[in-house]
């Protein structure tokens, strides 16, 4: 079901609704100040990549910047590239290693 978001001409402030019907879309109003002067806005996209697609087009002689080592999905997939480019296969006992960093639970351990 899409949400669409809007921007009231009047008040200026934007907000989100749910759209059922096509048709609805055209009688949306401002919830602040009830006016019906919006204009629909263009929405960010987001899409997820499954991890062997990112571990595929993952570029181990790229620089990285130190964003890149504050993600942990980043030093797993560092790692699992590291490992499949020396032709090692991996264990389960890397991939649960890897899979507790990336998830954070490699910290929570005593």
């Amino acid at each position: 079901m899409p949400i669409y978001e809007y921007q009231c001409n009047q008040c200026q402030r934007k907000f989100s609704r749910l759209v059922l019907n096509p048709a609805d879309a055209a009688a949306v109003t401002c919830r602040c100040c009830d006016s019906d002067n919006v204009t629909k806005l263009i929405s960010t996209v987001a899409f997820h990549r499954s991890d062997a697609a990112r571990l595929a087009d993952f570029d181990l002689s790229k620089p990285r910047g130190d964003d890149f080592y504050k993600d942990r999905q980043n030093i797993g997939l560092w790692a699992k590239k590291q490992m499949q480019q020396r032709g090692i296969k991996s264990s389960s006992q890397f991939e649960e290693i890897v899979e507790k960093a990336q998830t954070g639970k490699f910290l929570e351990e005593p």
